[in-house]
């Protein structure tokens, strides 16, 4: 499936990696990243919105949908700081060197990594219902854990997790999407359908993604907190409330790593660029106008 209105391009990025990207309109550049278990087609609707007035480009991540899914070869292929250099390289070979980035899910820790490694680059920020990769981490302990058990399933050495998963991919992936969404109608079947089929497809990569955020990924943040690495741009986050579920001050988490931070929280599910495409679009719009 593609995004209506929108032109395709394979993008080499890193050597012979190529990511599939869709982009319309014309003016400021932004970039929109999807999470899991998704792709690009996430941002259908607020891309389509705000390429009336921005060159909007939606790539699939390094190991999602139609980009290139390279082997795991060094523990290190699907760490965010290399998923976000994909980004920085996309972006540039298609004429942009620098960009506002906005992300949901996986993609907002790629969008948070590239925006701490590339801070003359990313001019604005904007966060999508995740903790950064150390914070997810210190809140998901004890039976909290429960919640994500995906986070430590997809942890473990390769292997394990990767059968597992194969044993009943639909079911699997097929439970976040259900699981997660508050507006079912928000993600109609032949979209679940490609999401599916695009998981299925990816499960090394998808696991890889994963299992670096609870190695490689941790590592990096837990350096730039020790050496006081902020983020310096305007940043936009629009997350849940857990409430009793997850006891967390959000707001003071995202602040350690944001001094220009607007943080709202969101009535919707997961899933909030498909269940409420103008939240997004208007907190966005909003955050490119700081």
């Amino acid at each position: 499936m593609q995004i209506s209105g929108f032109d395709y391009f394979r993008v080499a990025v890193d050597g012979d990696i190529a990511l599939n990207v869709a982009m319309a309109g014309s003016g400021p550049p932004i970039v929109l990243l999807h999470g899991f278990p998704q792709t690009h087609l996430i941002w259908r609707h607020v891309a389509a919105d705000l390429a009336a007035d921005h060159t909007v480009l939606v790539p699939d991540l390094r190991g999602y949908g139609d980009s290139d899914k390279p082997a795991d070869q060094d523990g290190e292929t699907y760490s965010k700081r290399r998923m976000g250099d994909d980004i920085v390289a996309m972006a540039a070979a298609l004429g942009h060197d620098s960009f506002a980035l906005a992300g949901h899910d996986r993609g907002a820790l790629v969008a948070f990594r590239a925006a701490m490694d590339h801070p003359a680059t990313i001019t604005h920020l904007a966060a999508l219902d995740v903790l950064p990769t150390l914070d997810m981490w210190e809140v998901m302990r004890g039976t909290l854990g429960a919640i994500g058990f995906h986070l430590y399933l997809m942890a473990q050495p390769p292997g394990l997790p990767e059968q597992l998963i194969a044993a009943a991919p639909d079911l699997f992936f097929g439970h976040f999407l259900d699981l997660w969404t508050r507006d079912p109608d928000a993600i109609p079947p032949d979209v679940r359908a490609a999401y599916l089929k695009a998981s299925r497809e990816a499960i090394p990569s998808i696991v890889a993604d994963y299992r670096a955020s609870a190695t490689v990924d941790k590592a990096h943040d837990e350096a730039d907190r020790a050496a006081g690495v902020r983020l310096g741009m305007p940043v936009t986050v629009l997350q849940q409330d857990w409430g009793d579920v997850l006891p967390y001050d959000a707001v003071g988490l995202w602040r350690e790593w944001a001094a220009d931070l607007e943080h709202r929280t969101i009535t919707t599910g997961h899933f909030v660029a498909e269940e409420s495409p103008e939240t997004v679009t208007t907190a966005l719009r909003a955050l490119l106008a700081r």
